[in-house]
Order: C-alpha cells, then structure tokens, then sequence
C-alpha cells in the first residue's frame, strides 16, 4: 500500500482532521501529532513533534487531556513534516484543549 492510500483512509476514519495522538516509543521517545498510519508496533505521524521535556502536567495521560500548565518550561522542538516511529509502546488520544496547549508550547532551540 502506498502512503497516499494510508493518508486517505485516515481521512475516511477521521474525516478532514486526522486524529491527534502521542505517542510513545520504546527508545526514540515522546511525541506528538497527527495519525496517518498504524500497522503493528510502526506508527507514522505527520505535524509532529518531539516531546523531549515538559514541566506542568504529572505524566502523558494528563498531557493528553489537558496539556501543560506550565508552557515556557517544556522543551518541544520544532515540527517534523512526517515521522516513522519504531516499536510503538503507547498511544494516548489528545483533546482539542490540550492539542491546542501543545502547539502552542514555545519551540525549544539548544
């Protein structure tokens, strides 16, 4: 199956709006974006963004309902166009609140 096919059957689940998740690996870490294919432990995420550090929420559950509180002290970098991630161990469903909160984070520059 070719990626264009994958992008449009995540349309057809979620319409326009593809689902906005993070997701958590077993060695590349946290991230956060939109879901444009699943298939085993391999998920494939587009807009999105490395959750490298974050300050304000007690762990990823609360993140992925409520975002951070304490924006400033989070070390998000800046959005990928599209990211493969291996060994999948987790993948949190984010509200509309805390995707907004997450974008909104300062992008973290070394």
């Amino acid at each position: 199956m070719r990626a264009e096919d994958n992008g449009k059957i995540a349309q057809e689940l979620w319409g326009n709006k593809m689902k906005y998740v993070i997701v958590r690996t077993y060695s590349a870490g946290v991230f956060a974006g939109e879901l444009e294919q699943k298939n085993g432990k391999e998920v494939t995420l587009i807009n999105a963004r490395r959750l490298w550090y974050w300050k304000g929420a007690a762990s990823l559950s609360q993140l992925a309902m409520e975002g951070t509180s304490n924006p400033n002290e989070c070390k998000f970098p800046c959005e990928v166009n599209r990211v493969e991630l291996l060994e999948v161990i987790e993948i949190l469903d984010v509200t509309e609140k805390a995707k907004e909160n997450i974008k909104s984070v300062p992008i973290w520059k070394a």
